[in-house]
C-alpha cells in the first residue's frame, strides 16, 4: 500500500507542463497496429499500467511489441487474420478498455481465449458487449450468468448487425466496430449520445474509415489495415486535474501544453467556463487526426452549476475532479444522469460522496449523481482512493486548497493512467510537499 501526503493551502501554480499521452488513443493505436499488415510506430504513447496490459495481451496473441518505455513504440502487426491462440489466460488488470476492445477482436478469431482482470475489473458489467457480440455470431461466456469477467470467448464467422446501445459507451462502440472489421456485412452502432470517437479517427488513419451519420457509426468489412506512424497527444483527462487545480489555487497561471482537445472529450471545459473559469486555448493544430491545443488557465472564483444530459458522456471520466471544483465554488452544483459512475473502477458516486465529506465538503449522494454545496473551507484529513486512480488524483487536488495535512490512502493505482502525476504535482506545487510513503492497508 502507498499513500500520498500533501499540505495545503498551496501557493500559486505557475509555469508550463505537459501531461503524458492519451490513454484511450494509446490502447487503440496498439491494438489496431497489431491488426495492421506491417509495423506501426507510436510516439507520445502512455507507458502506464493499463496500456501495458494491452501491449502484453497483443504479445500473447503473437504480435511483437517492442520499445516499451522508450520514446518510440513499434508494433509489428500480424494482419487481421494473423493472431495466434494464447497459451494462457489474458489478464487485463484494471483496464476495462483492454478487456472490452480485445473482446471485439477475439470474437472473430478461430480459437478459444480466456480474459480476466483484477478484483475491480471482475465486478464491472460485461453484458453490454456479450449480448451484441453473440448476435454477431461469437460464443462468449462470463461469470454470474454471463454478466462479469472472467470471459471465455470462442470466435467464429461474424455477421454484421445494427446495435442500438442503451448507453453512450466508447468501449462498447469500439468493441463492436473492431468485430465489424471481420463481419460479412456492415456493422452499425447507434448511441443515445455521442461517445468519444478515437477509434473512428484511428481507423481512418489506418486506411479503413467508418461512416458516421448522426448518432450512428457504421464500419464495413475490412480486407486489411495499413500501418501508420501515430503521434499521441496529451491526455485531456489527465490534464483536467491540473486544469482544475489552477482554477482553484489563488494566483495560479498555468499552461498545459499539447493536450488533445477532441470535442467528444472536452465537456468539462464547457462546464468550467459556465462556472466562471478563465481558460484559453492557444496554438490549435491537428496531430494524427486529433485536434490539439495548449490550455492556459488562471485562477478565479467559480459558481455552482447543474450538469447532466448529453453532456455527461463527454466528461464522465472528469466528474471526480469536477466534484472538487464544485466543492470550492460558491453555491450549489448538481451532477445528474451519471449513473454509469456506479460501475467504474469503484462506485465513483459513493466514493466521492464519502471521501470528500472527510475533507469537510457538504455533499449528498444521489442515485445518478451528486449534490454539492460549495464554498465551505476544506480541512486536511485522512481519506482514501478506494483503489480508483481518478478518485486518488481528485483528492490530491482537493488537498491543495484544504488547510493542513491530507493523507490520501491507496494511491499506487494512479500508475494505471498517470504515472507522472506526483512528479508533475511536485514540480508545480512544491510547497505542498507532495510525497509518497508506504502505508499499512488499514492506515
Amino acid at each position: 500500500m502507498e499513500r500520498l501526503i500533501l499540505r495545503g493551502p498551496a501557493p500559486p501554480l505557475m509555469g508550463r507542463l505537459q501531461v503524458p499521452g492519451d490513454k484511450s488513443i494509446t490502447h487503440r493505436a496498439i491494438l489496431l497496429g497489431a491488426l495492421a499488415d506491417g509495423t506501426t510506430a507510436i510516439r507520445g504513447y502512455l507507458a502506464g499500467e493499463d496500456c501495458e496490459r494491452t501491449a502484453a495481451a497483443c504479445r500473447a496473441l503473437g504480435v511483437d511489441v517492442e520499445g516499451w518505455g522508450s520514446p518510440l513504440l513499434r508494433v509489428h502487426g500480424k494482419g487481421l487474420r494473423g493472431l495466434r491462440e494464447p497459451e494462457g489466460v489474458l489478464d487485463a488488470g484494471n483496464s476495462g478498455t483492454t478487456l472490452r476492445l480485445l473482446s471485439g477482436v477475439l470474437a472473430a478469431q478461430p480459437f478459444l481465449t480466456v480474459l480476466t482482470g483484477d478484483a475491480s475489473l471482475t465486478r464491472r458489467p460485461m453484458g453490454r458487449i456479450i449480448e451484441p457480440l453473440r448476435r454477431m455470431g461469437a460464443s462468449i461466456w462470463g461469470r454470474a450468468g454471463d454478466r462479469y469477467p472472467p470471459l471465455a470467448i470462442r470466435g467464429g464467422a461474424l455477421r454484421g448487425i445494427r446495435h442500438e446501445s442503451p448507453v453512450a459507451s466508447a468501449q462498447v462502440k469500439s468493441a463492436l466496430l473492431l468485430a465489424g472489421l471481420y463481419a460479412d456485412g456492415p456493422t452499425t452502432v447507434v448511441e443515445p449520445a455521442p461517445s468519444r470517437d478515437h477509434t473512428e479517427r484511428l481507423l481512418r488513419g489506418f486506411g479503413h474509415p467508418p461512416e458516421t451519420e448522426g448518432r450512428a457509426v457504421t464500419v464495413r468489412p475490412a480486407r486489411g489495415l495499413t500501418p501508420v506512424a501515430v503521434e499521441v497527444p496529451g491526455d485531456f483527462s489527465s490534464a483536467a486535474f491540473f486544469l482544475v487545480a489552477a482554477c482553484l489555487v489563488p494566483g495560479s497561471d498555468l499552461t498545459i501544453a499539447r493536450v488533445g482537445i477532441n470535442p467528444t472529450r472536452t465537456g468539462i471545459l464547457e462546464v468550467l467556463e459556465g462556472m466562471g473559469a478563465r481558460i484559453e486555448i492557444r496554438a490549435r493544430r491537428e496531430l494524427c487526426g486529433e485536434p490539439v491545443g495548449d490550455l492556459v488557465v488562471r485562477a478565479g472564483p467559480l459558481r455552482g452549476i447543474t450538469v447532466g444530459g448529453a453532456l455527461i458522456p463527454r466528461l464522465l471520466d472528469e466528474i471526480p475532479i469536477l466534484a472538487v471544483a464544485a466543492a470550492a465554488a460558491e453555491g450549489e452544483t448538481e451532477i445528474r444522469d451519471a449513473g454509469e459512475l456506479r460501475v467504474k473502477e469503484s462506485d465513483r458516486i459513493a466514493s466521492l460522496a464519502a471521501e470528500l465529506a472527510r475533507l469537510g465538503v457538504d455533499v449528498a449522494e444521489r442515485p445518478d449523481g451528486l449534490r454539492i454545496r460549495g464554498g465551505r473551507p476544506l480541512a486536511g484529513a485522512p481519506c482514501g482512493s478506494r483503489g480508483d486512480h481518478r478518485i486518488a488524483m481528485a483528492l490530491a487536488v482537493a488537498a491543495l486548497v484544504a488547510r493542513g495535512e491530507t493523507r490520501v490512502g491507496d494511491t499506487a493505482c494512479i500508475g494505471t493512467s498517470f504515472p507522472d502525476f506526483v512528479p508533475l504535482l511536485r514540480r508545480v506545487a512544491p510547497a505542498a510537499d507532495p510525497r509518497v510513503e508506504a502505508a499499512d492497508r488499514d492506515a
